[in-house]
């Protein structure tokens, strides 16, 4: 797989610039999940059955995984690669079309949404539907990012009813 490279935010005629960003080591272990969930979704739709621990012994040859939190993004490719079943069982009632529709950026974007919605409760509502949009802003399409977000605010409201309402 080739690497993904976020959306440029300037480019001249020959030059494409990277975002000026400032990662956070939970910013990154998102980012290198959803890297690895995205990879895992291109797989399965291919027809071949994705491999995490080769997926992963890939994204660690990076740079800069070397700055993400590592049980974090742990915790949620492996989270997310177990549980994909279940979770797009509570992503698809939410959804405008089918599933395999969605493009593999925020396919995973939603995926890595949902889990964190429904399996770590440790991750407050807001952060998990604001981590997931800003990953579909950094890797996906122009709007997918507004459509990853009305998805997981549906969903927050059936996971996360009474945070939402407390808070």
């Amino acid at each position: 797989m080739s690497k993904m490279s976020p959306n440029p935010s300037t480019a001249n005629s020959n030059e494409v610039k990277r975002p000026s960003r400032s990662l956070t080591p939970r910013r990154r272990a998102r980012e290198y999940a959803l890297q690895g969930v995205y990879q895992s979704l291109v797989m399965r739709r291919a027809g071949s059955l994705p491999n995490a621990t080769a997926i992963a012994k890939q994204l660690a040859e990076d740079p800069g995984f070397r700055r993400c939190q590592l049980d974090l993004f742990q915790g949620i490719f492996t989270g997310v690669l177990e549980h994909t079943d279940e979770l797009e069982g509570l992503i698809t009632p939410a959804l405008d079309r089918p599933i395999n529709e969605l493009s593999p950026v925020e396919h995973a974007a939603l995926l890595i949404g949902t889990y964190e919605l429904a399996m770590d409760l440790s991750v407050p509502y807001k952060v998990a539907i604001n981590e997931a949009v800003e990953l579909a802003k950094t890797f996906g399409g122009t709007d997918g990012h507004k459509y990853v977000n009305g998805v997981l605010d549906v969903l927050a409201q059936k996971l996360r009813s009474t945070e939402m309402q407390a808070g």
